[in-house]
This record gives C-alpha cells, sequence and structure tokens, in this order.
C-alpha cells in the first residue's frame, strides 16, 4: 500500500488514496452511466455517485478508527485502493472488547449509510430519475460492503468479530488468531475455487477473475496478519538490551557526506551511524537523511548539518519492553532508536536488526 499520494487528514488521521483506486473510480463511473439520460447528465451522475461511494467507504474506514482510538487502539492512517479501504494500526487491541467493538463499527456505518440512501429513495418518489438510481445503488452498495466485511474471513472486519469472540470465551490471544486466519485462508480458498469454476462452467471470465482476485488477496492477507501476531507473541517479555544491536559505526561530526558515503556507506553496506565528538553522541545519521542532500553538495556538506539531533531522538531504555518499543517506532515512522543508559548509548534498536532476531529464533525452533 505504499504507492499513492496523501488527501490530508481528517480527525488527526491521514488519508492516503492507493493509485488502484482509480480503476474502480473508472469502473463505477462508467457502469453508472444510462443511456436514457442526456450525455453531460449521464457523467455528472457516474461521478458524483463514484464520489459518494469513495465518501462511504472513507467513512467506513473512519468508524474502525475513531471506535479504536476511543478503545486505546492507534491509527496511523488509512489508505483506500483498489478492494476499498484499510487502516493501519501502530498496535492491536489489548481486550477482546475492544477488537469487538473497533471490527464492527465499519460494517455498521456502512449499513446506516446505506439505509439513509434507502429511504431517500423509498420516500421522495417524484425524484429525477437520475438521482433516485443514484440512491439505489448507493443503497445497495453499502449494503453489500456491509455483508461483504461481515463474512468470516481474517482479517475481513467478520474474521476479526470471530477472532474477539474466540478471544473473549478461550482467553487465548494467539490460539483464536491461528484459528482465525485458518478459517480466513478457507473462505480465500473457497473464493478462488468459485472464480475458477465461474470461468470455465459459466464461460464468465470478467466475474470469474475478479473472484479469483479477492480471494488471492484475502488469502495473503490473511497469512501477513497471521506473521506479524506470531512475531508481535515472539517479541513479547523481551527488552531492548536482548534485542539491541552493537553493530554500528560512530563518525565525526565535521566529514563531508562525500567522506562518509565513500569511507562508510559503500565499503560497509551501513545505512545509519552515530555522530559522536570525543565519545559524546551528538546524534544520529541514516541514509534518508544523506538522500535529502543533492549529491552536488555532497563534498560541502558536513554530516552534523543533516543529522537528527539527540535531543530530537526517541530513546529506549535497556529494561524498556521491545513490544512498547516496535509500537512507538510504528507511531513515529522511525526505524531506529538508540538505547540509553544513564546518559549513554549503549546500542540501537533497528527493524533490519528485529527481523534478523525474529528469523534466527525461527530457525532455532525458539
Amino acid at each position: 500500500m505504499g504507492s499513492g499520494f496523501n488527501l490530508g487528514k481528517i480527525f488527526g488521521i491521514e488519508v492516503r488514496l492507493h493509485y488502484s483506486w482509480f480503476v474502480i473510480f473508472t469502473l463505477v463511473t462508467v457502469t453508472l452511466v444510462s443511456p436514457n439520460w442526456s450525455q453531460p447528465l449521464n457523467w455528472v451522475i457516474g461521478i458524483i455517485t463514484s464520489l459518494l461511494f469513495f465518501a462511504s467507504v472513507l467513512a467506513h474506514e473512519l468508524a474502525h478508527s475513531l471506535v479504536g482510538r476511543a478503545n486505546g487502539v492507534t491509527i496511523k492512517s488509512i489508505t483506500l485502493f483498489i478492494f476499498g479501504g484499510m487502516a493501519q494500526m501502530t498496535r492491536e487491541a489489548t481486550k477482546a472488547s475492544a477488537e469487538l467493538k473497533m471490527a464492527a463499527a465499519g460494517p455498521a456505518c456502512s449499513l446506516v449509510i446505506g439505509g439513509i440512501f434507502g429511504l431517500l429513495w423509498f420516500f421522495i418518489p417524484d425524484m429525477a430519475e437520475p438521482m433516485a438510481s443514484m440512491c439505489l445503488w448507493l443503497f445497495f452498495v453499502n449494503v453489500a460492503l456491509a455483508v461483504f466485511n461481515l463474512i468470516p474471513g481474517f482479517p475481513l472486519d467478520g474474521g476479526r468479530v470471530f477472532r474477539s469472540l474466540m478471544w473473549r470465551f478461550s482467553g487465548n490471544y494467539q490460539r483464536s488468531t491461528r484459528i482465525a486466519t485458518r478459517v480466513g485462508q478457507g473462505v480465500a480458498y473457497t473464493f478462488i475455487l468459485g472464480g475458477i469454476l465461474m470461468i470455465f462452467l459459466l464461460n464468465d471470465w470478467l466475474s470469474g477473475l475478479w473472484l479469483a482476485f479477492i480471494g488471492w488477496f484475502l488469502q495473503n492477507a490473511a497469512s501477513t496478519s497471521y506473521r506479524q501476531t506470531q512475531w508481535r507473541e515472539a517479541l513479547h517479555g523481551l527488552t531492548a538490551s536482548q534485542v539491541m544491536t552493537s553493530n554500528y559505526q560512530e563518525v565525526p561530526p565535521d566529514i563531508t557526506v562525500d567522506e562518509l558515503v565513500k569511507g562508510h556507506v559503500l565499503p560497509t553496506g551501513q545505512r545509519f551511524f552515530l555522530v559522536a565528538d570525543e565519545g559524546r553522541v551528538k546524534g544520529i545519521l541514516t541514509i534518508h537523511n544523506i538522500k535529502s542532500v543533492p549529491q552536488s553538495s555532497w563534498d560541502t556538506t558536513q554530516v552534523e548539518k543533516i543529522m537528527l539531533p539527540i535531543d530530537r531522538l526517541k530513546v529506549a531504555r535497556p529494561e524498556q519492553d521491545v513490544l512498547s518499543l516496535v509500537e512507538e517506532m510504528n507511531e513515529n515512522d522511525i526505524n531506529q532508536m538508540p538505547v540509553v543508559s544513564e546518559g549513554r548509548v549503549i546500542g540501537l534498536i533497528t527493524r533490519d536488526n528485529l527481523i534478523r532476531f525474529m528469523r534466527t529464533r525461527s530457525d532455532l525452533g525458539m
């Protein structure tokens, strides 16, 4: 979901539009253009309906996000893409009741929106035919969105509702996630099989491919969500001192970016450095900082000019729980955190190092 652009913030939540959304926008607009209406009106109604559909999906995701926020789950951003929307959480719910409320909020919002459009269509019989068609379509599509999301296929809303109920009654989060994931994968494979049957038995290639593609997406989403849960469980109880790395270099603040790249980055492949002056750490420097400087200025720009100063860094304590650090890194969109003890940097927590740590534990069967 990385490709796209920002639309701004709503209630403090960043809203992004993935490029694949324009596929749905075009399909919906073209589908809604009726030959019975005048040509300009065709496209006006089609575009307005597509935008209202966009707003409906956004409202669905905002309902998840706001209910999640009220229950202690931080939502960093919402991305709208070809299959609808996805809210990016920086941390999972810590209670089954919180996940149940958050998961149910989206479908409930879609049902309310669908109901509003249905009531408009029903109680205004003399509404102009293009407007009536728009209201009726938005009624059906919002109800369909709610029903589809309530399918018990994790990580769909219905799958999360299913997991929260199992979690509530069993008290075992990981086991509930494992079962919900298996059910979700079963739903995904059913979609794929249904799509293949539609292609070969009904010769409906478009619907069949679309159904199979949805199944493929759900299967990948379920597997990814389960891996993330496994990693979170494996990190639970570990401290910063147990997973930090001391494999980093210190560089003086007065060397140029050109000297840093040629003398340190290219020979070692290192992507982050501590900037220190006579043993005193002044800041941290990453590849991202280096890329912010035009190459033509590398030989005249000192690293202290582009580093992130130590007083602006998020730092970790040696005894701090790793899971809380990962959540803090997600919330602040950072990839490294120095581990500080008694005012001295003793190590670094990095995303790359955490991944290597987890892979090593997995290879050892831990």
